[in-house]
């Protein structure tokens, strides 16, 4: 457990401090909309080429367990759409963004280090594939969602170019798309750029939580409960049940199985603020499912932890 809150308590406190500021006002108007726009366009795209363009495509191609990892995710998207359709209305834009609330597992800024202090090194490869999962195509799913709901047109082959326009040319795509060529070429990242990268992606993660603390100053969170407890719930509980449960049908050998489990039970990651923020959309929702599923995964992660017999 001590492990999990040495990962879990410095994240809460960024967004804690990023939130004291703002009630202080020491940062002026603008400056999560600004700090955000910052994290949108250049650390994130930095660290996302940086992640894709150093792992070499063979160790990425781990097949069963990318149909594990995918076929939980797409789970817990179908139950989200159901449970978004019925009991929590959201339309248009916004159903996309409350579904990726409750399943964009935090692999990067949470998930590598946990493994890593749980299993090891072997825990190392399972997390970065993950997260070149989430960023080349789970992300890029769901921003096709929300710009086909935001789209204009009337004709449906003109809002499907709209759609595929958004993805093509959002920055988190393009760097994406941009690593994995480079990582296929099998030529190494230069190292003047490994270290830009390095640099400008270090500062991703703590901006995009101090964002979201300066985006809370004055929100009420009351009258959105119900909805974010539901999908903290679908989050933390069903998305691991729904991986143990893929490994019924796909088995992985130990370590791969566990640490499968656990990067489906991580908290909801803080690109889902990014993107809700950048669109304009769920964004005060989205903050709440970080959040909740951030300190609540304190426990559930230590439970978790037990029940794989890890100490």
């Amino acid at each position: 457990m001590e492990a999990i809150i040495d990962v879990v308590m410095p994240v809460f406190a960024i967004i804690l401090s990023g939130w004291g500021c703002g009630r202080m006002g020491l940062l002026g108007d603008g400056a999560s909309q600004a700090l955000n726009g910052f994290v949108y366009f250049a650390a994130l795209p930095a660290l996302f080429f940086a992640a894709m363009a150093e792992v070499p495509l063979a160790e990425t191609l781990n097949l069963p367990f990318i149909l594990d990892y995918m076929a939980a995710t797409a789970g817990v998207a179908l139950a989200t759409w159901a449970i978004g359709r019925w009991r929590f209305p959201a339309t248009g834009d916004a159903l996309g963004l409350q579904n990726m609330s409750a399943l964009f597992s935090n692999t990067g800024y949470m998930g590598i280090p946990l493994l890593l202090t749980a299993f090891g090194p072997v825990g190392k490869l399972p997390a970065i594939i993950a997260t070149v999962l989430n960023g080349a195509i789970v992300m890029a799913f769901y921003i096709a969602v929300v710009e086909f709901q935001q789209s204009a047109a009337e004709h449906p082959l003109k809002v499907l170019r709209d759609a595929a326009s958004g993805v093509v040319k959002s920055p988190l795509v393009l760097a994406a798309a941009l690593g994995i060529a480079w990582s296929a070429l099998g030529v190494p990242v230069p190292v003047f750029l490994a270290k830009f990268c390095e640099i400008l992606g270090a500062a991703a993660p703590p901006a995009a939580l101090f964002a979201m603390g300066l985006f809370m100053v004055g929100k009420s969170f009351r009258g959105d409960m119900s909805e974010i407890s539901a999908l903290s719930a679908l989050k933390l509980l069903l998305h691991p049940l729904l991986a143990w449960a893929m490994l019924l049908l796909i088995p992985l050998d130990r370590d791969w199985s566990r640490s499968l489990i656990v990067l489906a039970a991580l908290p909801t990651g803080s690109l889902v603020f990014v993107l809700s923020s950048q669109y304009g959309v769920y964004t005060q929702r989205s903050t709440g499912v970080i959040i909740a599923t951030t300190i609540a995964s304190v426990a559930t992660l230590s439970l978790l932890f037990n029940l794989l017999g890890v100490r």
